[in-house]
């Protein structure tokens, strides 16, 4: 069985800027490294979902946007996290798109390729269609951080709130995971 863990970028594993286009405005989150290296060394395969309609409107290029992910990716690897694979859904958002999310499609692409089981992975974000996306999907939970916008939608969709699982960080994230993984694991 491979489990996943999927990740919203923006506000989630990193600083949320408006428009992010430039490697050196990346700020990681604290620990984040640390923990998704506690990740991979559980036996989790990791990726990165995010939307980045700036893109489509023509604020800046796919070539900024892998220029952000690789410094993100450098910094990561100090602490021996890296994705499996990193899905853009580049698209603005009322252009046609195949993984914009709250669409499933890239946790479904990752689950074709890299024989995922999406019933045991979890998808981790900060904003509303980072959980539809997940639970559209079928991961086993929906995460989310009160980073970014997290807050924002904890407070104003109590019940959606209610249906994922709220924790303050990436960091707590990854630690209820685990726990919940290994409750897995040693439950009969």
């Amino acid at each position: 069985m491979k489990r996943a863990v999927f990740l919203d970028r923006d506000g989630t594993l990193i600083e949320d800027k408006d428009y992010l286009h430039r490697a050196e405005d990346v700020v990681i989150f604290p620990g984040s490294g640390a923990a998704l290296g506690k990740l991979r060394a559980a036996g989790f395969k990791l990726f990165m979902v995010t939307n980045q309609s700036g893109v489509g409107r023509g604020y800046f290029t796919m070539d900024d946007v892998e220029k952000v992910h690789g410094r993100l990716s450098r910094e990561l690897a100090r602490d021996d996290a890296q994705f499996e694979r990193i899905y853009v859904a580049p698209e603005a958002p009322d252009a046609p798109s195949r993984g914009r999310k709250p669409s499933p499609r890239f946790l479904f692409d990752a689950r074709d390729e890299f024989g995922i089981d999406l019933s045991h992975s979890y998808m981790i974000g900060d904003k509303l269609i980072d959980l539809e996306c997940g639970w559209n999907a079928g991961v086993k939970k929906s995460i989310l951080v009160r980073t970014g916008y997290g807050e924002e939608v904890a407070t104003k969709l109590p019940d959606t709130a209610r249906r994922a699982v709220v924790v303050n960080d990436l960091v707590e994230a990854v630690e209820w995971i685990l726990r919940d993984a290994d409750s897995s694991v040693t439950s009969p």
